[in-house]
């Protein structure tokens, strides 16, 4: 299973900080708390979303598949970044991977994919005592496999993505990741807790319609 962990660089009073941003281009007193948060609360409710640029927030996700976090990667807005557990330098004879619910509840195919991925593992060995640097036999390694990330992203790119991951239609895994950041991020301050719930949620949250074309049948079609 994966997990989350939200790294101390990480503000622990994100609303605060986008109430001060915002003081200082108003031209306002930026020294009481009070005002700080009631002056966020407004831009956030007048979808000021450039304030929501500030609040960086740092976490390690460990765990995930390979596959589900070159999905991560494909949000770029905001400009985030990450670094990733290396093939070229660790050994990965012994790596994890994830099995996949329809998998797992499938005796035939579970034994099918177990087996797929224990002649990876042995392929992958075999390539190692040959000679092969690592970052070669690397090629050979699955998507589903295990894998680490360290990475940054701000609040606005955070909550974009929550439009589409916490949508029915995404894939499992990255609902379940998207998940995880939630309460990850929910249990680290009383204040990303409030952010959580007021802005990650999936697009049809924002219109009560849904905008995809196989919708799940929550809300009605955005085209009725």
């Amino acid at each position: 299973m994966g997990s989350v962990t939200i790294l101390e660089h990480t503000t622990k009073n994100p609303i605060r900080m986008i109430g001060e941003m915002a003081g200082v281009c108003w031209g306002s007193a930026t020294d009481n708390d009070e005002a700080n948060i009631t002056r966020a609360l407004n831009c956030i409710k007048s979808n000021h979303g450039r304030t929501l640029e500030f609040p960086d927030v740092y976490m390690v996700l460990d765990g995930y598949s390979a596959r589900v976090i070159r999905e991560w990667y494909t949000h770029i807005g905001g400009a985030p970044t990450r670094l990733q557990s290396s093939t070229r330098y660790v050994n990965a004879k012994n790596f994890a991977y994830i099995t996949p619910p329809s998998v797992a509840q499938n005796p035939a195919a579970k034994t099918i994919y177990e087996d797929c991925m224990e002649q990876i593992r042995s392929a992958y060995a075999k390539l190692m005592e040959a000679g092969i640097p690592k970052e070669d036999c690397a090629l050979a390694l699955p998507l589903g496999m295990e894998t680490r990330i360290v990475c940054k992203h701000n609040l606005r790119n955070l909550m974009d993505m929550s439009r589409q991951r916490m949508c029915s239609r995404a894939y499992h895994e990255y609902r379940k990741l998207f998940l995880d950041v939630c309460n990850a991020l929910r249990a680290y301050s009383p204040e990303w807790e409030t952010l959580v719930n007021m802005l990650f949620h999936a697009k049809c949250e924002e219109t009560k319609t849904c905008p995809e074309e196989r919708g799940c049948g929550r809300y009605p079609k955005k085209d009725n």
